[in-house]
C-alpha cells in the first residue's frame, strides 16, 4: 500500500483528502490505469453524494474516454447499485467514486470487474502498478469515448430485484414502521422507495443524497446518539442506518437501543438459511454468531480474509447462498456481489414479518458475545514479528494466518492485521464480555506499542 498523508493508493483503489492529496490528475490517472487494465470497453460510473464528487466525476470521465471507454453515468447511486448495473448493462467494469466512512474532506475511486463485484487483490495489484508507472492506454482524437447517462434505470432495476427476493405480501401485512438515516449519502432515495415499496411508512432522515453529514459518517455507536433518540421519540420497530455510500447497515432497535452492524448479517443469514440451506461466507473479524447460527441450520461457515473481493472469491468457490462482513454487508449472489443493506433490509423485514417478533426479541435469541474493535497508528512491517510473540503468549489458541493472525479459544476470539484502506493496525477481539475482549485487545496493543 503507498501511502502519505492524505492519500493511499492500494489493491482496493485511491482514497485521500481532496486538495491535499486527492487530486484530479490523481483520479484521471487512476481511471486510465482501470481502462488500460480492461483494455477500453463499457465503463459504469457513479458516485455517492460528496459534493467533491461532481470534480471527481469529470476528472474520472476524462481519464476513461481518453482511453477509448464508453461510460455509461448512473449518476448518485449506492455502490451496490453500481455492482448490480454492471451485470445488468454487461459492463467491462465500475467505478464508484466515494471514500465509504471517511469523514467529508475525503473522497476515492473504488474499482469493479467485470462480474460486478470489487476487484480482487490480484486485478488490484495490476492496476496499481499501471497507476504507478505512468504506462497507460490513451487512443487517437477520432477513437476518444463517450457518456451515456442511465440515472433512474438502475435503481429501480436494484428495487424490484430486492421485492421479488422477499416476501412483500407478509411484510405489508405486519404493518411496520421504519426509520432510516442515510446521513445525505447515496443511499437515501433508493431506501426510501424501497420502504415505501413495503408500505412501512418511513421516517426518513437526511435521505437527499447531498452529501450533508449530519452527524459522523461511519455508522457505530459513538456516532449515533441523536439517531437512537429519533427511532424511539417516531415509534419505529427498526431503525435503519447507512453509510455514505450505502454498503453497510446498521441497526437500533424500538427502543432506541443501538445494535449495530454485526447482528445485521447474522439476522440476515438466520432468514436466508430458514429459506434455503446453503454454505455461508464471513471473513476472519466477523462475529462468531453467524457460525452458530449456520450450525443450527447444519450448513457450513467459511471464513476468508477481510475485505468484500476476498469474501466473494470464496462464496463463488463454495457456491454460497449469503456471505458478507462484520461492518453490516450483507453479500447476496442473486442480487450481486457486492455489500448490500437494500436486501439485508428486506431480509430483516421478512423476519420481523414471519415471526411477528421485536427487533430486540430476534437479537435477545441470538448468541451472547460482545465485539470489540479498535486500532493504532503502526508500521504493518512490525506484524511479523509481532505474531509469533503472540502464539507464544497463548500457545493454547488455535492460530490462523490466512489474514494477518487470528487466535481462537472455544469461547473468544481476537485479530490482528493491517487495514487495506489506512495506515493503521486493526485488532479486533470477540468474547462472552466485553471486559474479556477489551482485555484481549489489550495484551496485543501493549505488544504492538511497546
Amino acid at each position: 500500500m503507498a501511502q502519505g498523508t492524505s492519500v493511499i493508493v492500494s489493491v482496493s483503489g485511491i482514497r485521500g483528502i481532496i486538495g491535499r492529496g486527492l487530486t484530479p490528475e490523481l483520479a484521471s490517472q487512476f481511471a486510465a490505469a482501470l481502462a488500460t487494465h480492461l483494455n477500453g470497453g463499457r465503463i459504469v460510473l457513479c458516485r455517492d453524494g460528496r459534493p467533491s464528487g461532481s470534480m471527481l466525476r469529470h476528472a474520472v470521465i476524462a481519464g476513461l474516454t481518453s482511453a477509448g471507454c464508453e461510460v455509461l453515468d448512473i449518476g448518485i447511486s449506492p455502490t451496490p447499485t453500481c455492482g448490480l448495473a454492471v451485470r445488468h448493462l454487461e459492463a467491462s467494469g465500475g467505478i464508484q467514486i466515494t471514500a465509504s466512512h471517511n469523514p467529508a474532506e475525503w473522497n476515492g475511486l473504488k474499482l469493479f470487474g467485470p462480474q460486478g463485484g470489487v476487484l480482487s487483490a490480484a486485478e488490484g495489484k495490476q492496476v496499481q502498478t499501471l497507476f504507478e508507472s505512468g504506462v497507460l492506454r490513451r487512443v487517437a482524437w477520432d477513437d476518444i469515448g463517450f457518456i451515456t447517462e442511465r440515472r433512474s434505470q438502475m435503481e429501480e432495476c436494484h428495487r424490484d430485484r430486492v421485492l421479488q427476493l422477499v416476501d412483500v405480501t407478509q411484510i405489508r401485512a405486519a404493518q411496520l414502521h421504519v426509520f432510516l438515516d442515510a446521513n445525505g449519502g447515496a443511499g437515501g432515495p433508493l431506501g426510501r422507495r424501497l420502504l415505501d415499496s413495503f408500505r412501512t411508512n418511513p421516517v426518513c432522515n437526511a435521505c437527499h443524497a447531498d452529501g450533508c453529514f449530519v452527524h459522523p459518517p461511519e455508522p457505530i455507536a459513538e456516532n449515533l446518539g441523536s439517531i437512537r433518540a429519533l427511532v424511539s421519540d417516531a415509534g419505529a420497530d427498526v431503525g435503519f442506518v447507512l453509510d455514505p455510500d450505502a454498503d453497510r447497515l446498521a441497526l437500533i432497535d424500538e427502543t432506541g437501543r443501538y445494535i449495530g452492524e454485526e447482528l445485521t448479517l447474522a439476522l440476515a443469514v438466520r432468514f436466508r438459511l430458514g429459506r434455503e440451506r446453503g454454505p455461508v461466507v464471513i471473513n476472519m473479524s466477523t462475529s462468531r454468531v453467524v457460525e452458530d447460527i449456520a450450525k443450527r441450520f447444519d450448513c457450513i461457515c467459511h471464513r476468508s480474509a477481510v475485505g468484500e473481493a476476498n469474501v466473494v472469491e470464496k462464496m463463488r468457490e463454495v457456491g454460497a447462498v449469503i456471505g458478507g462482513e462484520g461492518n453490516g454487508g450483507v453479500i447476496d449472489p442473486r442480487v450481486g456481489w457486492v455489500r448490500d443493506p437494500f436486501i439485508g433490509m428486506g431480509m430483516i423485514l421478512n423476519l420481523m414479518a414471519e415471526t411477528g417478533r421485536k427487533l430486540s426479541e430476534l437479537v435477545a435469541e441470538l448468541p451472547g458475545y460482545e465485539i470489540v474493535k479498535d486500532k493504532c497508528p503502526a508500521q504493518p512491517e512490525r506484524l511479523p514479528a509481532l505474531f509469533p510473540a503472540l502464539e507464544s503468549h497463548w500457545p493454547d489458541a488455535k492460530a490462523n494466518r490466512l489474514d494477518g493472525l487470528r487466535l481462537d479459544w472455544a469461547d473468544r476470539w481476537v485479530h490482528v492485521r493491517p487495514s487495506n484502506t489506512e495506515p493503521i493496525v486493526r485488532v479486533i477481539a470477540e468474547a462472552p464480555s466485553a471486559s474479556a475482549a477489551t482485555a484481549l485487545i489489550g495484551q496485543v496493543k501493549a505488544r504492538l506499542e511497546a
